[in-house]
């Protein structure tokens, strides 16, 4: 990439990484030990972190003006352009992440990793498609 690539596609090609080692943690057939879970966890905490500053880089990337630079405005702003199309599970996501990030709840873990395989990581998926989408385009 040369340095009139988008920041976008930086913080994109970090997005891709986390997006799919979540993936292949959740891909096990068997059930998950206690850091197995773990690790989701944490997989899932990083994965929402450059997700929605993937979402940031790319709305201003796009001249979309951000009143506030925080998750939530990022992911309501992205919703609003049809970015992404989940944003109800997408304000659960980053809430489950703010909790786990302070939180050692071996129930609440067992919570939120149901949530990462029914509903976020579907959404996660979304965006991964879409920006592959836009790099595709760009290249």
């Amino acid at each position: 990439m040369t340095d009139s690539t988008p920041r976008w596609h930086y913080r994109f090609e970090n997005y891709c990484r986390a997006f799919l080692l979540l993936r292949e943690a959740l891909e096990q057939d068997r059930a998950l030990t206690q850091l197995e879970k773990e690790g989701v966890i944490q997989r899932f905490e990083y994965t929402v972190e450059l997700a929605w500053k993937t979402l940031k880089d790319y709305l201003e990337s796009e001249n979309v003006v951000l009143e506030q630079i925080t998750p939530r405005t990022v992911i309501r702003r992205a919703f609003e352009a049809g970015i992404i199309k989940r944003g109800e599970a997408w304000q659960k996501a980053l809430d489950a992440r703010n909790r786990m990030s302070h939180t050692y709840d071996l129930a609440a873990f067992e919570r939120v990793i149901g949530d990462i395989r029914l509903s976020y990581m579907e959404a996660f998926g979304e965006l991964y498609e879409f920006m592959l989408a836009r790099q595709a385009r760009m290249s």
